[in-house]
């Protein structure tokens, strides 16, 4: 038995995003408060905003040319949306203007931001209307996102990426709640493999998941490599040496579940309190800037686009 040991928050439910104009004060306190936010839309919210930004091809960047050459019509305006949701949150939790954020791409197709925020984990998931992103500046996260009517068991039998445990577990659950309960495990293997920054097809019987007596999902069985010699810490949620790690699911528009993963970096040694940097950076508004430290936590700026004037600053 893992002796008991302080765990992280939960991940809060999806903040919905309306369109561009947030709440973005609500994406930067929950950064503010744990260092990371989920967050979730649908594309046709946001299809007019972006659409008739004037800044929409310098605000794509590199995907400029994925976009335009996107053949079907819906596809292209989920492709610029969904870039633009991931811009936006990253803004936010780097305090900076939307214009500066430049993503990039992990080898598994998932979007990481170059250059100053290369530290910020970012991560992109879709289904449908559905767009859902998280961020976090304490850690690695993973998002997905699916039809909360999928049946996983009909596409992909369990035997192929469930664990023993979880086989035995499914086998005494009635039809129902066995089709649920696949779509749960599901979901939060595939939050947790876009954590790890593993392709889709990195296998995901090697560990499984529970809820402790308590009701919290807990990670059972990962494997040594991952931090924990024995996957008793990660039976208990914890992850080892290498952070703590948080799982949640939550049903959206009531059609949908997503599932979170986020594996917080362990506290740094301690040191003395980074120094104020009053500098300016060279962007479509000023900004504060102030040095910071693994798990540092930014104030909160509102990401600044094409016609939107300053930023302002939440008490």
């Amino acid at each position: 038995m893992v002796a008991a040991r302080s765990r992280p928050e939960p991940l809060d439910a999806p903040l919905h995003l309306a369109g561009p104009e947030g709440p973005w004060d609500e994406v930067g306190d929950r950064l503010d408060d744990a260092g990371r936010a989920v967050v979730c839309t649908t594309w046709g919210q946001w299809l007019a905003a972006v659409l008739l930004d004037p800044a929409l091809r310098p605000l794509l960047g590199r995907d400029w040319p994925r976009y335009r050459q996107t053949a079907a019509a819906a596809g292209r305006m989920r492709f610029a949306v969904s870039r633009f949701v991931v811009k936006h949150s990253a803004a936010a939790a780097l305090n900076v203007p939307v214009d500066t954020v430049e993503l990039g791409y992990e080898p598994d197709g998932q979007p990481l931001v170059r250059g100053a925020g290369e530290d910020l984990a970012v991560s992109l998931a879709h289904t449908g209307e559905l767009i859902v992103v998280g961020v976090s500046r304490t850690g690695p996260i993973g998002v997905d996102a699916q039809p909360a009517d999928r049946d996983v068991a009909a596409e992909v039998p369990p035997e192929q990426w469930c664990t023993a445990a979880e086989r035995a577990a499914l086998a005494a659950l009635p039809a129902g709640e066995r089709r649920a309960r696949l779509l749960w495990l599901w979901t939060l293997k595939q939050a947790r493999t876009r954590a790890l920054g593993h392709g889709p097809h990195h296998g995901f019987s090697p560990f499984g998941f529970d809820r402790d007596e308590r009701g919290r999902v807990v990670l059972v069985g990962a494997p040594d490599e991952e931090g924990d010699a024995d996957g008793e810490g990660d039976a208990d949620g914890e992850g080892g040496a290498d952070g703590e790690w948080t799982f949640t699911t939550h049903r959206v528009l009531e059609r949908c579940l997503v599932g979170a993963a986020h594996r917080r970096r362990p506290a740094p040694p301690a040191a003395g309190k980074a120094q104020v940097d009053t500098g300016s950076r060279s962007a479509a508004a000023p900004l504060e800037e102030r040095g910071t430290g693994p798990g540092d936590h930014l104030p909160f700026l509102r990401p600044v686009t094409s016609g939107w004037g300053e930023g302002r600053r939440t008490p």
